[in-house]
């Protein structure tokens, strides 16, 4: 045991004895509560707990929508705390660290020390620290160094604040620790600011997003920052009570209860008018559009005047009798979704997380559609009209993934460009990058793509400074990740960080019950579906073959299923039907000639693009699936200007 580890249980037990010391009192109550309550001993050292997978997995889905909503606040935190050393960590309000972000190259020593996801901190297990002593106190505070119980700790500072829910009670705490610091604890005075201001944004957005069909009342003490950054916020029911309310409210208007003598302090379900010189039917006047100086209301207890925004909550809209609109589906997912019930949880979870930064994990068998889930999610987001970039991380070779990934400098290595190479990852910048197969990239790569998660820059190879990215990250995979992770193949911190939310997509056996699957594709430009056809009754199904074979390969289980029913779909005696191409007006003979061979050539391209891309471009694997010569196959690559990945230049 080291000599300082000595001394700091030397003064823990003096403490207890009646020596004095000059420590915060929080924290000499919290020592006192280690020995007498928790019973801990300080002379053992104690190792830091890791939840399982399992376990962990059942914190964080408890807080699932929390998480959802708090996820763009704690990437900016994480953004500016990260150059200084520290890492981020979101506890619930049991202690267990359910989100976590810092630098996967000291990811050994930071779970070591507890600084890590699943780690618990709470006080009778491990003694007094940040979080575990904010969940004791309800109160923002700074853990600093021997302020800990436990002298295994001792090297560590770490700041805490609380996060409450929208009722008053305690949701969560934000954290942010190291694993060195300067010895002075006035050193962490400004991250106990930064800490509070954040976690009073993160209640602020949690409240908002619960209850927006409602009356919000937003309230400051300043004229200038009463639209921009409220101190007050409280959700107010038709019947004008009180419903929602964020922390600085409710310890404003406990205060004000107590000075009328009041014997309680409760504030939920109260009537506005009980704090307010207002009501409900009030709240009109406050509206946005008028000025700042005539939206004044005062506290009646106290006389305080606050300036005032009320916002009405939103008209109200009559259901659609689809099955579609009544989950508030956007079109790209309603498509998806066709009515079917099967598909019916996915594309609602999908909906819910169309306008969040969260990564998604897309979960399913081969064919059932991730990549059309994917691009719909692109679609219905407000990064629509940005770049959608797709990486099939099994089919780029181990010794390229980083450079087509991250990109890199001129000259940064033998073989490389004699520009550069910008990167997929810096393609999709403010767009969305979806990583197909993700399960089946190395591990050394998923070190760097977890560094672009966590801090949202990226370093390509060659160059010193990052460069700043905005993507929303999408990945698939068929493959179970978890097992993987613990067959430590694949890295379980990423694995976090990639299922912000997980959708699972239904097996293809489920699928035939799909109405999806009579339906035209609503793939992108070059995905060749039903659309642009049209029927005619002198048509047979032999007329139809010719057409299929003009299509593109297709190894997913859902087109092959929306080829047998068209087929099907010929063989009605009722109504034979005969596919071809509809067009608008009546082209000339010369016309329609030409047309017909820029579709074939199109529908040829396209057929090699897939197939190659498919097979990972073995062309012999792609000769076979075309039943074609190889010469065939490298004839058509010529023609259509068809590069593998690693022999493109930048």
């Amino acid at each position: 045991m080291k000599r300082n580890q000595v001394a700091h249980i030397d003064e823990v037990v003096g403490l207890m004895t009646g020596k004095v010391s000059d420590r915060d009192k929080v924290i000499h109550d919290s020592w006192r509560r280690c020995i007498d309550q928790h019973g801990l001993d300080p002379i053992a050292s104690r190792v830091a707990y890791i939840l399982p997978q399992e376990r962990l997995t059942e914190h964080r889905e408890a807080m699932e929508e929390f998480l959802r909503t708090a996820r763009f606040g704690l990437e900016t935190l994480y953004r500016q705390v990260s150059c200084l050393d520290y890492v981020m960590l979101l506890t619930d309000a049991k202690g267990v660290t359910v989100d976590f972000m810092g630098d996967p190259t000291f990811s050994d020593n930071l779970r070591g020390a507890g600084l890590y996801l699943g780690a618990d901190w709470h006080e009778p297990l491990a003694g007094t620290c940040a979080v575990g002593t904010c969940i004791a106190t309800g109160e923002p505070l700074v853990v600093h160094q021997s302020d800990h119980f436990d002298a295994s700790h001792i090297s560590l500072t770490c700041t805490s604040a609380p996060i409450f829910d929208s009722y008053g009670d305690l949701a969560a705490v934000l954290d942010i620790s190291a694993l060195h610091s300067p010895e002075p604890k006035v050193s962490q005075h400004l991250a106990l600011q930064l800490v509070q201001s954040f976690a009073h944004k993160i209640e602020n957005a949690n409240l908002l997003n619960r209850f927006r069909s409602d009356w919000i009342l937003k309230l400051s003490n300043a004229q200038e920052f009463a639209d921009i950054d409220p101190d007050f916020i409280l959700a107010v029911d038709n019947n004008g009570c009180i419903i929602g309310l964020n922390n600085r409210t409710r310890q404003l208007l406990a205060r004000e209860a107590t000075l009328v003598g009041r014997a309680s302090t409760r504030v939920i379900g109260e009537p506005l008018s009980t704090f307010f010189d207002c009501d409900v039917t009030s709240l009109p006047q406050f509206a946005r559009f008028r000025p700042t100086d005539q939206r004044m209301m005062r506290l009646l207890a106290s006389g305080t005047a606050l300036f005032a925004q009320a916002m009405p909550p939103p008209a109200a809209t009559p259901a659609r009798p689809s099955p579609a609109a009544e989950v508030n589906l956007p079109p790209p997912l309603r498509e998806m979704f066709c009515d079917d019930p099967i598909m019916s949880g996915a594309m609602k979870r999908a909906a819910k997380l169309v306008g969040t930064q969260m990564s998604i994990l897309i979960q399913g068998e081969t064919g059932t559609g991730k990549e059309h889930l994917a691009k719909a999610l692109h679609a219905a987001s407000p990064r629509a009209g940005k770049p959608f970039v797709a990486v099939n991380c099994a089919a780029l070779p181990e010794s390229l993934i980083e450079s087509e990934l991250f990109g890199y400098e001129a000259g940064s290595f033998t073989g490389a460009a004699s520009k550069g190479k910008k990167g997929l990852v810096l393609e999709a910048d403010g767009g969305t990058l979806f990583l197909d197969e993700i399960g089946d990239m190395p591990l050394a790569s998923q070190t760097r793509l977890l560094r672009v998660l966590a801090e949202r820059e990226v370093t390509p190879i060659g160059k010193v400074k990052p460069l700043p990215v905005n993507v929303r990250v999408v990945a698939a995979t068929h493959r179970d990740l978890v097992e993987l992770v613990k067959a430590k193949s694949f890295r379980e911190d990423l694995y976090f960080r990639l299922n912000g939310a997980v959708l699972t997509l239904p097996p293809a056996t489920s699928a035939r019950r799909r109405k999806m699957v009579d339906r035209p594709s609503s793939g992108a430009q070059g995905e060749g579906g039903w659309r642009g056809l049209s029927l005619d009754r002198s048509g047979s199904r032999r007329s139809l073959r010719p057409f299929m074979a003009r299509q593109r390969p297709r190894t997913g289980q859902l087109p092959r299923l929306r080829q047998r029913r068209l087929l099907r779909a010929c063989d009605r005696r009722r109504r034979p039907a005969r596919y071809h191409f509809a067009s608008p007006g009546r082209p000339t003979a010369r016309g329609r000639r030409r047309r017909g061979e820029r579709d074939r050539s199109r529908h040829a391209e396209g057929s090699a693009r897939e197939a190659l891309r498919e097979h990972h471009w073995n062309v012999s694997a792609v000769a076979r699936a075309l039943g074609v010569d190889r010469s065939t196959v490298h004839r058509r690559m010529r023609r259509f200007g068809l590069v593998p990945p690693q022999k493109r230049d930048p």
